[in-house]
């Protein structure tokens, strides 16, 4: 196993709860929480710390201790931690995701929260990730309220600092033992052509639509390929929240589609490095949320950017530019969380299937 298990504070407990999970043989209905060490309390499962001195020797004892005992409800490993076993609420269980454990960036506002509160509607058990943790949190209290305890958690980050990245995997362990679905939404834009074009913005851009995919995909694969690892069982996604300018370029919007270009590319190449480990990977390139902040702002939005920019000719209002947008659309509609949300179970319930980019586009971008 990698080097990368021991690497950082608690990320020993952090790498030892998805083979907790997975050794329970449980699938996705099962949780594990991960507890500060304590001898105090009595467990089903108890391993000394002399067993335990690296994050391989508690696996290997993990493993060898595992099938003297009847599926355990606390596992205790000397030196590290408390792993509690919890079943999901059985009408998350009945749902399509199956109380899966779904992490979503960017999932505070706009098309992330939309795609969280249908991934919940759905079973699913939501990670809230977001630089903005108090939206964050916001979305969470609200799903919490909605669907029951323990259904969202909010987890603040930097998807473009690798420290922040990896501390939100770190977290999202901790609290529910793995990652089942990771959907990495986490997205700016930034209009204007090459005479407009900043380095520092072209850098912005790209670190956050296409670096930050990297990231994700890097820390957020590890409990996966533990789980998958311990349970033959198991199967996990990565969805990538692209967009229809990843099929097509975009004229003054280079950053943004060279970045989701480029996000392709690392779909399909992640697809193929970790299609052994039963992680499929995918992308979806939806068409215009025009509903949405990213859109509708009316400081920073699109429509408010592309006027600017001049990227529609003749257009003197922003209705002008909705205008020109709408009309390019075959079915006469903005794409919605919904619709990708469709497009995401699809990708999780289809079994044979990976390194795809899928266009939910209302007919304005196909495939050929």
């Amino acid at each position: 196993m990698q080097t990368w298990i021991d690497e950082q504070t608690r990320s020993k407990a952090a790498a030892l709860a998805p083979v907790v999970r997975a050794l329970a043989a449980g699938g996705p209905a099962v949780q594990v929480r991960a507890e500060p060490d304590s001898d105090s309390r009595p467990a089903d499962l108890q391993l000394d710390d002399s067993a335990c001195a690296t994050s391989e020797e508690a696996i290997a004892a993990l493993q060898a201790a595992w099938p003297e005992i009847n599926r355990p409800g606390t596992v205790r490993i000397g030196g590290i931690g408390r792993f509690v076993l919890d079943e999901v609420a059985s009408a998350k269980k009945a749902g399509r995701l199956g109380g899966r454990v779904c992490l979503v960036t960017g999932a505070a506002q706009g098309f992330g929260e939309g795609i969280a509160r249908e991934l919940a509607q759905a079973g699913g058990v939501l990670v809230i990730a977001d630089l903005n943790l108090p939206l964050a949190q916001s979305v969470a209290r609200s799903l919490n309220e909605q669907f029951g305890p323990g259904t969202a958690l909010a987890v603040g980050v930097d998807v473009g600092s690798e420290t922040s990245v990896a501390e939100m995997v770190t977290e999202t362990v901790l609290t529910f033992g793995g990652i089942d679905l990771l959907v990495s939404n986490a997205g700016v834009l930034r209009a204007g052509g090459l005479e407009d074009m900043t380095l520092d913005t072209f850098e912005f851009v790209t670190r956050i639509n296409y670096t930050a995919f990297f990231l994700v995909t890097k820390y957020g694969s590890r409990p996966m390929k533990l789980q998958a690892r311990f349970d033959p069982s198991y199967a996990a996604d990565i969805v990538q929240i692209n967009s229809k300018s990843g099929l097509e370029g975009s004229n003054r919007n280079f950053a943004y589609a060279g970045g989701k270009f480029g996000g392709i590319g690392l779909v399909q190449s992640f697809a193929k490095e970790l299609v052994t480990d039963r992680v499929k990977v995918n992308a979806i390139c939806p068409g215009n949320y025009y509903e949405g902040p990213l859109w509708s702002d009316p400081e920073k939005g699109l429509f408010v950017q592309y006027l600017s920019a001049g990227k529609v000719p003749g257009a003197q209002s922003v209705d002008d530019v909705y205008r020109f947008y709408i009309d390019k659309v075959p079915m006469r509609r903005g794409c919605s969380p919904l619709d990708v949300t469709r497009a995401i179970l699809y990708c999780v319930e289809q079994a044979y299937e990976t390194g795809q980019a899928i266009p939910v586009t209302g007919g304005q971008n196909m495939l050929k």
